[in-house]
C-alpha cells in the first residue's frame, strides 16, 4: 500500500517521484547500449526470420459472445502478443490490449504485426475489465483503449499501475483505477466478487526519453469464485514469484481449490540476454515462475506478433517444447495456443475459491 503522511514510503517509491525495482536494481539502457545491440544484431542478421507464420485460427465467436453471466465457463483466448481475452467470474477481461498495426509512437514506423489480432475490436464480447501492466507501446496502445472506452454498452473498468490514471484522463477515459503493488480493487460480477490485485514485476516504464520509471509497472492476480488468474505483464525473474505463492497460500490451499488456475506468462523477447535479462524472462525462467507460483497451468504469451528481440518470433514455442520435459511439466500444464484459439478451463471446485 502507498505510504500516508505519517508512514514511510514503500521501498519501490523513489523519493522525489518515480519508482524502482526491489529484487534487482534496473538501469535503463543507454542510447550507446541500444545502438551496440542493434548494430550487432544487424551484423548477425537478427532477428532471425520465422520458420513459419504464427499459427492462427478463426475465433469461436459464437461461444465467446454467449459465454456470459452465471453460466459462464472460464476460458482464455490468445489475441496476439500480450493481449488475452479471459472469461471468468461472469465477466470478460482483456490484458494489455494492443490491436493497432504497430507498437510504436509513430503510425508509420516501429515494430509491425506479423499476424492480425485474433479477434477484431468490433467483434469482441462486451469487455467489463481491462488490465494494463505498464506503459510500453507493445502493452499500452492509445487507439485500442480509446476504442474499448467507446464500446457499445459502456466502457470497461480500466485498472492500471500508479501514475497512469492521468494518461488515461488525457484521452477522456475516466473509468480508471490505479493501484500500487499489493493494492486491490473488487468488482461485483455475476458469479460473485472479482478481486484484482497489482503485484510486483521486475521491469520499467517509459513512453519517451524523459519519463523513464515515472509510472509504476506490475502484474495482476485476479481472484474470482470460479477461476484464479495470474498475469505477469513484462518481467525479469525475481524472488517475488515465490513470495506470491506464500502470500496467497491461505486463499489457495487445497481446501480452497489450490493455486492459480491459469498463469499468463511471457516467453518471448529474451535475446540477447546481456540486454534483455534484467527486463524480460526467457523460457527457462518462465518455467521456473510457473513452479514458483504453484500454478495449475500456464499459457505462454509475448511471442509470434511483434519482432522485439533477436530471437525469431516463432522460436519461443520451440524452445518451450525443448525445455518442458526436463522441467517435469506436461504440455497440458504449460502450453501455447494459436492466435484466436480458445482454451476452456475447469471451474474451481471449492465454492469459496474466490
Amino acid at each position: 500500500m502507498s505510504g500516508g503522511p505519517d508512514k514511510t514510503p514503500p521501498a519501490h517509491h523513489v523519493p522525489g517521484g518515480g519508482y524502482r525495482n526491489l529484487a534487482v536494481e534496473f538501469r535503463p539502457r543507454s542510447l550507446g547500449e541500444v545502438l551496440r545491440w542493434r548494430w550487432q544484431a544487424t551484423l548477425d542478421g537478427k532477428p532471425f526470420p520465422p520458420q513459419a507464420p504464427t499459427p492462427q485460427v478463426a475465433p469461436d465467436l459464437a461461444h465467446l459472445l454467449a459465454n456470459r453471466g452465471a453460466a459462464q465457463q472460464p476460458g482464455v483466448t490468445w489475441l496476439g502478443h500480450a493481449t488475452a481475452l479471459v472469461q471468468l467470474g461472469g465477466i470478460s477481461l482483456l490484458t494489455d490490449p494492443v490491436f493497432s498495426e504497430r507498437c510504436s509512437p509513430l503510425p508509420f514506423a516501429g515494430p509491425k504485426r506479423h499476424q492480425p489480432p485474433g479477434i477484431a475490436l468490433a467483434d469482441l464480447p462486451h469487455i467489463e475489465l481491462v488490465l494494463v501492466s505498464h506503459n510500453h507501446y507493445d502493452h499500452l496502445d492509445a487507439a485500442s483503449v480509446q476504442a474499448l472506452a467507446r464500446q457499445p454498452g459502456g466502457p470497461p473498468q480500466f485498472i492500471v499501475p500508479l501514475g497512469l490514471k492521468a494518461w488515461f484522463a488525457k484521452l477522456g477515459i475516466v473509468n480508471c483505477i490505479e493501484l500500487d503493488w499489493w493494492q486491490a480493487h473488487t468488482l461485483p460480477a455475476a458469479k460473485g466478487d472479482v478481486t484484482v490485485e497489482l503485484v510486483p514485476a521486475q521491469h520499467w516504464s517509459a513512453r519517451g526519453l524523459g519519463d523513464r520509471m515515472a509510472t509504476l509497472w506490475g502484474g495482476f492476480a485476479v481472484f474470482a469464485p470460479d477461476c484464479h488468474l495470474f498475469y505477469a505483464g513484462d518481467t525479469a525473474y525475481s524472488r517475488e514469484f515465490a513470495h506470491m505463492r506464500e502470500r496467497y497460500a491461505p486463499r489457495q490451499s487445497p481446501e480452497h481449490g489450490g493455486g492459480f488456475d491459469l498463469a499468463l506468462l511471457p516467453i518471448g523477447a529474451y535475446e540477447p540476454r546481456w540486454f534483455m535479462g534484467t527486463q524480460h524472462i526467457n523460457v527457462e525462467e518462465a518455467l521456473r515462475i510457473h513452479r514458483d507460483l504453484g500454478a495449475k497451468r500456464s499459457l505462454g504469451l509475448h511471442w509470434g506478433t511483434f519482432a522485439l528481440a533477436d530471437e525469431a518470433v516463432d522460436e519461443p514455442p520451440r524452445e518451450l517444447a525443448r525445455q518442458r520435459p526436463a522441467s517435469g511439466l506436461s504440455e497440458a500444464e504449460f502450453f501455447v495456443t494459436a492466435i484466436g484459439e480458445t482454451r476452456r478451463l475447469p471451474a474451481r471446485e471449492h465454492p469459496h475459491g474466490g
